[in-house]
């Protein structure tokens, strides 16, 4: 039996690409404005130096940032981030460098210095992230015992060097952020409701790791209760409370992810696709898939091909 971790899987079935946008050197009063992202597009943000408040699109109270902290707008929401004085930011004006924008103000209060991106997610795949991760997704800096300070640091090398091949490695490393990020928020003790929350539990971690190691699987709710050793009652509302959908649903978004990917294949015909995500009558999964996708599998394969 393979030995493939979740991540590793999630991560194959929705591949994240990402790119640097801005450096921002500000000193306060400052204020940096995002509207709402694009479809499939997560910004993100690395506080370097200083600290920066970011205002919670839900209306909670701010969210402090500080030096080696990363945080994700998962669901693309507009957003601020600001130095929190409330005062009227400074002029700002940007730079081209050779890796990305450089924003600078006039402020002479508290410096910040922050890198801005933002991830890329597979049309159709970002369904398998978003509807599972929170609106705000933090890291800190000072929980991830250097790993994601190594990687900051290397980000940052790379913004500021203008070596060759620059480019190519910031988006690298930024596909490697996503997954740092991801593994550590799943083993941070406060692991958000979502993905996460269900990665953290020891109890459910082993119908989390089934079905994303094997989409094809029957996995009903009593043999997933089995599988973690609880009854079927208790596997359904630990399985609702921690991932704030049921096993089923979760199990019909892999599945839907992995066909979206498959139907591009050269030979990938319904037909096999829907064998290979589970789904023993071809009928049931063109419906399924239409619901989730808005296109018939066929469709879907056609538009992909021609992109």
């Amino acid at each position: 039996m393979s030995t493939i971790d979740w991540l590793t899987r999630l991560l194959e079935l929705s591949p994240v690409s990402g790119y640097l946008q801005v450096r921002c050197l500000y000193g306060a009063p400052w204020r940096v404005v995002y509207e709402d992202s694009g479809p499939g597009e997560i910004p993100y943000h690395i506080v370097m130096e200083g600290r920066a408040a970011v205002d919670d699109p839900a209306g909670g109270p701010p969210e402090i940032l500080y030096a080696g902290d990363v945080i994700l707008l998962p669901h693309g929401s507009a957003h601020r981030l600001h130095d929190g004085s409330g005062k009227k930011p400074a002029a700002v004006r940007n730079r081209e460098a050779s890796n990305l924008t450089v924003s600078e103000n006039v402020g002479s209060g508290a410096r910040l210095d922050m890198l801005c991106g933002c991830f890329i997610l597979p049309q159709h795949a970002d369904r398998l992230m978003r509807a599972y991760l929170p609106e705000l997704l933090i890291v800190r800096g000072g929980d991830s015992a250097g790993q994601l300070a190594g990687l900051v640091a290397l980000i940052r090398h790379e913004s500021d060097s203008g070596n060759l091949g620059g480019q190519a490695m910031l988006k690298a490393l930024s596909s490697a952020l996503f997954a740092l990020v991801m593994r550590l928020a799943s083993e941070a003790q406060n692991a958000p409701v979502g993905l996460m929350a269900l990665a953290a539990s020891p109890r459910l971690a082993p119908a989390l790791e089934a079905m994303m190691r094997e989409p094809s699987g029957d996995w009903t709710l009593p043999r997933l209760a089995q599988l973690c050793n609880m009854s079927r009652a208790t596997m359904a509302r630990q399985f609702q409370e921690k991932l704030g959908r049921s096993a089923n649903s979760f199990l019909t978004d892999i599945r839907m992810s992995l066909a979206t990917s498959e139907l591009r294949r050269p030979g990938g015909t319904t037909e096999r696709v829907a064998e290979l995500v589970g789904y023993q009558s071809t009928a049931a999964f063109k419906r399924v898939f239409k619901a989730q996708t808005g296109y018939t599998p066929a469709a879907w394969r056609r538009s992909s091909i021609s992109e």
